[in-house]
């Protein structure tokens, strides 16, 4: 089955992951003159923007994105970013930056990062079973579905995925597809399957969230101890990563908040040295957050906002100069992601996708509680990142030009508290770049929380330093101290993290998952037994919807978001069954060239067996023969 690689795909999907996120922004990076741990922290959202930029401008000029295309524009990046940074290095002052960490703080930074890129990893493998498991969440078939549309299709636009399910008259929705652009080169260079891919950019997702805040430290000059404890810390909370891993996933969603912090960073390297080169990272990132999906943006500024406050009040002369030099940033990135830009525009202002919001969780003061003791609806608080929480608070003017970063806290926290215990026009007005769901929000808010809690466990490092005895080493008492959280929070909460994210990809009874091995079994089969270009009629609710991400076969029905679908669609859900005496059926299915019937589990009575009354009791009828049956599935053949 797809969601059971062997070893080797499992390996080359992780390698190819790594080299499809890795050499086009650490080429462009290094040319625009990045270094070091700065390098090492754009370099994913580099790539981000390369690919999520390539995609749309191919598609317009009648080219295909793929692995050939994605390389092309690396080269015209970097080649945009050297020339930038020769400019800059010839025409404009230039100060080398100040060594904030010595070499064997860094390799102790590198450790706790791989440490917490390790057991974020196997928390989130753990959960899901394997590497490969199907997740089980109404949002993963669209993204799978979509990471296959566009590695068969090379169609890399704005709205081309989307006509996996809206085709024909369907309007398809705009969607930033930075995520499935490069997520569909690493699928056609690994070999291995859609759920693989999905899997491997989803466990990867604590490692990259605790690199971009090991880089936001380094690039405001704390220490090296703030930046090793902040990325464990990072790594901890359940309402961090896990639980959209759990709940959807949401694919998008999480990579941008794991590249969030680095809006902090490009904004803060621009405005205290105005150039070229600085401004070129700046418009790339921030038009990268665009891409990899719309809120990403709209939370970057939520998160580089209170940059800004600190900055102006320490230094309210520069306000004017400040605004002055954002403006032709922001200028240019409107004009490089106008695409982007005019579909969100369009998405706002469209019927095809109607904005109801989710309903509110509980009282403000239950959400408070959720955000201090870091439990959502979990059954225990993650207590050990509540105490250095506090410890954080207690010791916050510690945090010297990384204290903006408690607005950041407060200002999310509020809204998240808002989006959770209301349900008034206005605050679904300001949630809705993100779908006014809490579940976002807390994520929002535990990104700032967790680097507090980091702080807090650096801040007791160093109160212990200054009371103990001058002969203990400080960097031992800092691997003390490190190694006590990890000890105490039994490996970051990875065992609590992992039941939470296996709710969306395991059961103790296989056979009641929304997508049963039986059904992906017969979706594999119907893989085999279809010709290119055959289509499969199915129920919008069964599981079948991943078909075509598994086996390639093109459904009627591809995601369970049924808003305003084709009429073919909404025809044959009601009538497909009437095929032999409805001419119009007849005319639909011929269309869309329909051969194949896919049906997975049925409910059990007394509900009907599927949503769709169309493709109930097909059995016996004599324009459909069965060829396939096992326990969850049956596939029939269209008698034409």
């Amino acid at each position: 089955m797809p969601s059971d690689p062997t070893s080797l795909s499992v390996v080359a999907s992780i390698a190819c992951c790594l080299l499809v996120l890795g050499i086009p922004g650490l080429v462009t990076g290094a040319a625009a003159g990045l270094r070091g741990w700065l390098l090492a922290g754009l370099t994913p959202l580099l790539s981000y923007v390369i690919g999520g930029l390539a995609g749309p401008w191919t598609a317009a000029i009648g080219l295909p994105f793929n692995a050939w295309t994605y390389a092309l524009a690396t080269v015209l990046f970097a080649a945009v970013a050297f020339g930038l940074r020769w400019l800059t290095v010839r025409r404009w002052p230039h100060e080398p930056e100040v060594r904030a960490w010595e070499p064997r703080a860094n390799w102790a930074v590198g450790a706790c990062l791989v440490l917490a890129t390790a057991i974020g990893f196997y928390a989130a493998v753990r959960g899901m079973g394997h590497l490969g498991a199907i997740a089980q969440g109404g949002d993963a078939p669209y993204a799978a579905n979509g990471v296959r549309y566009i590695a068969e299709t090379g169609d890399g636009s704005l709205f081309g995925m989307g006509t996996v399910n809206w085709y024909e008259d369907g309007a398809p929705p705009f969607y930033p597809n930075a995520y499935h652009l490069l997520a569909s080169v690493q699928y056609t260079l690994s070999g291995g399957s859609i759920p693989l891919t999905l899997d491997v950019n989803t466990a990867l997702l604590p490692g990259l969230l605790a690199l971009s805040l090991v880089v936001l430290v380094r690039a405001f000059r704390g220490r090296a101890v703030l930046a090793g404890a902040v990325a464990l810390a990072s790594a901890a909370p359940v309402m961090g990563m896990y639980e959209s891993m759990d709940r959807g996933p949401l694919y998008p969603f999480l990579l941008g908040m794991a590249l969030t912090p680095l809006a902090a960073v490009v904004l803060r390297r621009y405005l205290d040295r105005v150039a070229p080169d600085t401004g070129f990272v700046l418009m790339v990132s921030a038009v990268g957050l665009l891409c990899i999906h719309s809120s990403t943006l709209f939370g970057a500024i939520l998160f580089a906002g209170p940059l800004l406050v600190q900055r102006w009040i320490e230094r309210w002369r520069s306000i004017g100069k400040d605004l002055l030099a954002l403006l032709p940033i922001a200028v240019l990135a409107m004009v490089v992601a106008w695409l982007q830009l005019f579909g969100a525009l369009g998405l706002a202002n469209s019927s095809t996708v109607e904005y109801l919001g989710w309903p509110s969780e509980w009282r403000a003061t239950t959400a408070l509680g959720a955000l201090l003791g870091f439990q959502h609806f979990e059954p225990n608080p993650q207590i050990l990142l509540s105490v250095a929480l506090l410890f954080g608070f207690i010791f916050f003017r510690r945090l010297g030009s990384l204290r903006w970063i408690g607005l950041t806290a407060l200002i999310t926290g509020l809204l998240y508290m808002a989006v959770s215990s209301s349900d008034a026009p206005l605050v679904m007005a300001l949630a809705r770049p993100w779908w006014d769901d809490p579940y976002r929000f807390i994520t929002m808010a535990t990104v700032p929380l967790s680097f507090i809690a980091g702080h807090g466990i650096a801040a007791l490092h160093e109160w212990l330093k200054e009371r103990l005895p001058a002969r203990i080493p400080p960097a031992a008492l800092a691997a003390l101290v490190l190694i006590a959280f990890v000890g105490a929070t039994k490996g970051l909460y990875a065992r609590t993290n992992s039941e939470v994210v296996a709710r969306g990809y395991q059961r103790p009874d296989p056979h009641t998952l929304e997508i049963t091995p039986g059904e992906e079994r017969a979706m594999a089969e119907l893989g085999k037994l279809a010709k290119p270009g055959q289509w499969a009629m199915n129920d919008r609710w069964d599981g079948t919807p991943w078909t075509y991400a598994l086996s390639g076969v093109r459904t009627v029905a591809a995601h369970d978001d049924g808003t305003k679908p084709p009429s073919d669609a909404v025809l044959l859900a009601a009538k497909f069954r009437d095929y032999d005496t409805d001419p119009a059926v007849r005319a639909a299915v011929q269309r869309l060239n329909i051969h194949w019937v896919i049906l997975g589990r049925p409910a059990a009575p007394p509900k009907r067996a599927y949503a769709d009354p169309g493709v109930n009791g097909l059995a016996g009828l004599p324009f459909l023969k069965e060829v396939y049956r096992n326990e969850d599935a049956v596939i029939y053949q269209l008698n034409r």
